[in-house]
């Protein structure tokens, strides 16, 4: 009787364990979809633009100014692809600011549709 009664309870914990973690699982994925590759591909997409973000103010650190995204390429300052996961990325700079961009061109509202980050390093979802 008393391993019967362990062997339920530790069913009812493995349940309730099991539908916590599908809360949470469905709590990160946008809008609902359940598409949890869409939300490693925004992280990744999110992490590049990081890496954009710090390559530019580390240019700025330098040479005092920021450059388009082909020029730091170029100088080798950074390293990353043109895109990931249908995302494509540009940078638009200014004498003191820049903002860099992530536009999606797959289906609408399986992804956001832009990702932007700054000077200020602030991540921004449209």
């Amino acid at each position: 009787m008393g391993r019967a009664f362990g062997f339920l309870s530790l069913l009812i914990v493995l349940a309730a364990g099991m539908w916590l973690y599908s809360r949470q699982a469905m709590s990160v994925t946008p809008a609902g979809t359940g598409n949890v590759r869409a939300v490693v591909d925004t992280v990744g997409v999110q992490n590049d633009l990081l890496a954009i973000a710090n390559a530019e103010r580390s240019q700025f650190a330098l040479e005092g100014k920021y450059l388009p995204l082909d020029e730091l390429r170029s100088k080798g300052t950074m390293n990353l692809p043109s895109g990931r996961a249908g995302y494509s990325y540009s940078v638009d700079v200014g004498s003191e600011s820049f903002r860099a961009v992530a536009s999606y061109s797959g289906a609408p509202g399986t992804a956001p549709q832009t990702i932007t980050i700054d000077q200020t390093m602030e991540l921004h979802t449209d």
